[in-house]
């Protein structure tokens, strides 16, 4: 059944994910990291009342359900060990069976700004572990999040400890709480979405370039555009399911082709000779570490895999690049030029392609709907 098929009452509807107008580049980074959790996340950053918060809701509505471990609070994967806790992995030992499986909607967190550590990484009930000897453990936000998505708003405003904690989990994959010499881990695997606006404040470099890709979105200019969008609006909170019913086949088809994508992703391939010049660009950028190369080797296997090839080109590396690179710029305090006209200059020239603005208009970053 599709995820935007008429709902029951008691369900909460979402506002549909190919409904969205226009804000591509930030729906293509969403894309590409549930096609590819590993490129790192996203952080988004653009002015107030863009629609960042309703697209990010929206992708999660629109993804297939994934399998659980029946009454694990860690969403656990029935046969990855990657993606299933100690206990799981135990009792499947123990008892030489697998477990109990169902069937649930890609989980969706929202962390909330005055979020406690405790809350977000859950707690260990010292006393009850003293006094009869078992590991009494309250998850927290990092649990419930594990296989789906962590939405941050206002990330920049984030206590910083905070924000470690998120990264660390996000790279590693594990949570670990450790209190009065007892300690428990649980997977974290989740696709971490940042989003903010610039004039609240700044990340730190340092966090900044943990995230793998920075999508930058503005405020529609063109008036009909504006127009469309107010009427779209309208429309789902007068009428939600017939809207929803509208942008049912839309639905159906980018879902199948997310999970195309996935299960395609590890036959897709990218030539020596692009990836030198990836590395390439990312030097001649002067860009701090190794993290840029690799989020975008996989961002470019993940557009290639989405649009249905096992082959990267050299257009799907062009595309991805900026939204790669942009934060992992040195900032120069005095300079004027934009971060993504830079890393665009940069690629034009390594690639030996002609910087031209006109091309660049006509192929904007984006999701090609229709192109398979």
């Amino acid at each position: 059944m599709s995820p935007t098929a008429q709902a029951p009452p008691k369900r909460r509807v979402v506002f549909p994910f190919t409904a969205i107008v226009g804000q591509e580049e930030m729906k293509l980074a969403l894309l590409l990291n549930t096609i590819d959790p590993y490129v790192g996340g996203v952080m988004i950053m653009g002015d107030r009342g863009t629609g960042k918060s309703t697209t990010i809701r929206a992708l999660a509505d629109l993804l297939p359900e994934i399998e659980v471990v029946v009454n694990d609070p860690f969403n656990s994967h029935p046969s990855d060990p990657d993606l299933m806790s100690d206990e799981v992995r135990q009792q499947i030992i123990e008892q030489q069976a697998s477990p109990a499986v169902t069937k649930k909607k890609v989980p969706m967190v929202d962390l909330p700004l005055g979020a406690t550590e405790d809350r977000v990484c859950g707690t260990i009930d010292i006393e009850k572990a003293l006094s009869e000897g078992v590991k009494a453990f309250e998850p927290g936000l990092l649990a419930k999040a594990n296989r789906g998505i962590l939405y941050v708003d206002e990330v920049n405003l984030l206590d910083d400890h905070l924000v470690d904690v998120l990264l660390d989990s996000a790279a590693s994959g594990w949570n670990t709480v450790e209190r009065e010499g007892i300690s428990i881990r649980h997977p974290a695997r989740f696709v971490l979405v940042g989003s903010g606006n610039p004039e609240e404040g700044e990340l730190r470099p340092q966090l900044l370039d943990r995230f793998g890709m920075h999508a930058e979105i503005r405020t529609v200019k063109e008036p009909t555009l504006r127009v469309q969008i107010v009427e779209q609006r309208a429309e789902f909170d007068q009428t939600p399911y017939e809207f929803i019913e509208k942008y049912r086949i839309q639905q159906e088809e980018l879902q199948k082709w997310i999970v195309e994508a996935q299960k395609r992703l590890p036959e897709v391939k990218i030539d020596y000779d692009l990836r030198v010049k990836i590395s390439e660009v990312c030097s001649e950028l002067d860009v701090d570490g190794l993290r840029g190369d690799i989020v975008t080797n996989r961002a470019a296997k993940a557009l290639a895999a989405f649009e249905g090839r096992n082959e990267v080109t050299v257009d799907d590396i062009r595309r991805v690049i900026t939204l790669c690179l942009r934060h992992r710029l040195r900032k120069d305090p005095l300079e004027s030029i934009d971060s993504g006209y830079k890393v665009q200059k940069a690629f034009n020239r390594v690639f030996g392609l002609e910087a031209s603005e006109e091309n660049a208009a006509a192929t904007p970053n984006g999701v090609r709907q229709g192109v398979r």
